[in-house]
């Protein structure tokens, strides 16, 4: 019997003007990075990386659960609202746990949405982040499903969920994690998925963005999975060739949630991402 290195606590920041309380999980120690989730799901996503002695060996992970996901709950009259995430409120809510946190220049690895908002916060704050790790990201994807089956009285959202993002999942991916990442979308709550999807698949705003990121500055690395329907790695690398200075690798065995559906086969690729943002500088004598 024996304790997980994970730890969780809660933070308490201000979003749209009204406090969030929002669960964060944190590893390892050192440089601090900075893990988003996708869509629909929670910080789980991240568990096994955070447990990797060769990943938090000098360096902090840290992931959270975006409001109305995992442990963070929905804001007060949540019951009388619509969910739809938008640009503007990820990127309020990455900040205020970036500052809440104290965090000096975190890397920044997201995946799917999450790495969607990277290349966003890489466009639009570079100056807040030390680097940034876009995993399963593209400048837009559109819906090529209906998302509004996500949230119905005759569906339950959580299983279609579900059965849509299984067709992502790698077949090289181990079943154990093939069906806890699949848990996860089963858990998610109602129209959750399907508001996240509404940020994911509505907004093409980075698209014009994408030429002012300078990673002369702050580097970006993008990362997506041969297995991947939903941002291809023909996607990934249109992406990536409008950004001057971009890298991208293709991961052959991988699909859409690579930490979590296969995490020994996305271990090397993350461990090369790291090795390529910078360390911060030690404090002078």
């Amino acid at each position: 019997m024996s304790f997980e290195p994970i730890t969780g606590r809660y933070l308490t920041v201000t979003i749209a003007g009204a406090p969030r309380r929002i669960y964060i999980e944190e590893a390892g120690a050192g440089r601090p990075v900075l893990c988003l989730h996708t869509a629909g799901a929670d910080t789980r996503q991240w568990r096994h990386l955070m447990n990797d002695a060769a990943v938090t060996e000098g360096n902090r992970l840290i992931a959270f659960d975006m409001p109305w996901h995992g442990k963070s709950l929905p804001p007060e009259g949540w019951e009388s609202r619509e969910y739809l995430l938008t640009t503007e409120a990820y990127i309020e809510t990455v900040l205020a746990v970036v500052g809440g946190m104290g965090l000096d220049r975190p890397v920044l690895a997201g995946c799917s949405m999450g790495g969607r908002i990277a290349l966003q916060l890489a466009a639009l704050h570079p100056d807040r982040f030390s680097g940034f790790i876009a995993i399963e990201a593209s400048d837009f994807q559109p819906a090529w499903y209906d998302i509004d089956w996500f949230h119905r009285p005759d569906a339950h959202g959580g299983e279609m969920g579900a059965a849509l993002v299984s067709a992502n999942i790698s077949p090289h991916a181990p079943p154990v994690e093939r069906w806890n990442t699949l848990w996860m979308f089963m858990q998610s709550g109602p129209g959750v998925f399907r508001g996240d999807l509404s940020f994911y698949t509505r907004d093409d705003s980075l698209i014009a963005r994408l030429g002012r990121i300078d990673t002369g500055k702050t580097p970006v690395h993008l990362l997506v999975g041969a297995y991947d329907l939903t941002c291809t790695p023909e996607d990934a690398r249109r992406t990536a060739e409008a950004i001057p200075g971009a890298t991208l690798a293709v991961m052959e065995e991988l699909g859409h949630f690579p930490m979590s559906e296969h995490p020994e086969g996305f271990r090397p690729f993350f461990l090369d991402a790291l090795a390529r943002m910078p360390r911060p500088r030690a404090a002078a004598a």
